[in-house]
């Protein structure tokens, strides 16, 4: 018996599935806040120790409550909206970008059957919904009625489509080697996948160079450093954030990490086996899958932190040449090789 059938066994039908739906949706939303949290001082102490610093060591033993308080600090705070600014819109601009973040989890495979919605389009559903997150941004920019918020969005919506297009020919390669657009199947392929003992398309060395294409364009498409232009506080103050206060600048905060963690898991998924274990080794399935997907998760992240860390913020047009001139044809061209290997091998074209 699966879990919506037990509720259902009890509850009817109709709301016996809407009440398991909803169990298990407050199942990935609310550990996901919690590790929102985490994350945000896993990246602060990052930050910190490449800086030779501290950081947050005063809230709770190692600092581990910092997070904490800073959401409690927000939520008591006062919402201020500038008296120019479309109310309506203003209000509506970090909702949408929290719940884009959030409704995106609902293909994500966590473990063998671990999924709330095991969709044949899962990888379609994933970037229809993840281009979806631009349009909190630039509706925030535009409310705000404020020139550093508009130019801040006007370059975050920019940003975003042109690194889409090369992370949306990334995923052709990814797909054609899979043959599914569905997540667990694009995990259970990459399965002994090279030499028959290691799992992940990212050790393959014709897919090793799209992988790191993802991961650079992950960077772009989160607006995380060296790419965060949105934000660059010498010239935009705060970036499209500039006007908000209390709650609804938060969930800003909480969607752009919420983002981050998702491109972490997506490196991990479809380039390097998900939840399996690195290599198809019979003791190591002993390690629950879960387990596995996350330390990959919390190695990409580290990943992202320390990019963060090192390396200096692009000019805006060192960021679209990159995206157009070079990513765009190189991700085009080996979707040209993937196709044509799998042509010669697989099908004997």
């Amino acid at each position: 018996m699966t879990f919506t059938q037990w509720f259902q066994s009890w509850g009817g039908e109709a709301f016996g599935w809407f009440l398991a739906t909803t169990v298990l949706i407050l199942m990935i939303a609310l550990p996901l806040m919690l590790a929102v949290a985490m994350i945000i001082y896993a990246d602060r102490k990052i930050w910190a120790a490449m800086a030779l610093r501290r950081g947050p060591n005063v809230v709770g033993p190692l600092g581990l409550l910092q997070s904490f308080a800073d959401g409690l600090k927000v939520m008591l705070q006062e919402t201020i909206i500038p008296s120019a600014a479309n109310r309506g819109l203003f209000l509506l601009a970090p909702i949408i970008t929290f719940t884009v973040a959030l409704i995106v989890w609902a293909v994500i495979p966590f473990g063998p059957g671990m999924v709330l919605a095991d969709i044949n389009v899962g990888l379609l559903y994933l970037l229809a919904a993840s281009s979806l997150g631009v349009y909190g941004v630039i509706i925030s920019g535009w409310a705000s009625n404020s020139k550093y918020p508009f130019y801040s969005a006007l370059r975050a919506a920019a940003q975003m489509v042109s690194y889409e297009v090369s992370i949306g020919f990334v995923l052709i390669s990814v797909v054609l080697w899979a043959d599914s657009f569905n997540l667990s199947k694009i995990v259970l392929e990459q399965q002994g996948h090279v030499l028959g003992f290691f799992n992940g398309f990212g050790f393959n060395p014709l897919l090793f160079p799209m992988a790191v294409v993802f991961l650079i364009s992950a960077l772009a498409e989160t607006a995380r450093a060296p790419f965060d232009l949105t934000e660059a506080e010498s010239e935009l103050v705060a970036g499209y954030q500039t006007e908000y206060s209390s709650m609804s600048f938060a969930l800003f905060w909480l969607g752009e990490y919420a983002n981050v963690i998702l491109m972490c898991g997506l490196n991990a998924i479809l380039f390097w086996g998900g939840w399996l274990p690195p290599v198809d080794w019979a003791p190591l399935y002993a390690v629950p899958g879960i387990i596995w997907f996350f330390s990959k998760i919390l190695i990409f992240f580290f990943i992202f932190s320390w990019i963060k860390a090192t390396v200096p913020r692009f000019r805006y047009d060192q960021l679209m040449r990159l995206g157009w001139k070079v990513f765009l044809p190189l991700s085009l061209v080996w979707v040209f090789l993937v196709s044509g290997y799998l042509m010669l091998t697989r099908y004997g074209a």
